[in-house]
């Protein structure tokens, strides 16, 4: 999508603080970060939100979650643990029509969030 945040950072078009990069998902750290690490993990390809995905999308699923594991260990969070938000419309908080993840850790997360 010509006009998509996350597919300019995902073709390196615009710059962004990369934690990740594979085949089929990227990760970088968030531009206004809600815990001391807070990582976005997106498809490549451009899906607009968990409304749009059918069955063969499987496979990007499955590669966003296996990169939230990594990424979680490589920043030390697996042992104490971590949250993965996937927010979905704007009244589901979703500002970016692009299907993301969000990593967050480093700190003491609360019930219900807000």
């Amino acid at each position: 999508m010509p006009d998509c945040v996350f597919c300019k950072i995902v073709s390196g078009e615009l710059p962004s603080r990369i934690v990740h990069q594979g085949e089929l998902v990227t990760a970088f750290r968030d531009l206004n970060p809600q815990a001391p690490v807070h990582v976005l993990i997106v498809p490549n390809q451009h899906i607009g939100g968990v409304n749009d995905l059918t069955a063969e999308h499987t496979p990007i699923l499955a590669a966003l979650f296996a990169a939230a594991k990594k990424i979680a260990s490589d920043e030390g969070l697996a042992q104490n643990g971590y949250r993965l938000v996937l927010n979905q419309g704007s009244h589901g908080g979703q500002t970016v029509v692009h299907l993301h993840l969000h990593l967050l850790g480093g700190r003491r997360m609360i019930w219900p969030p807000g």
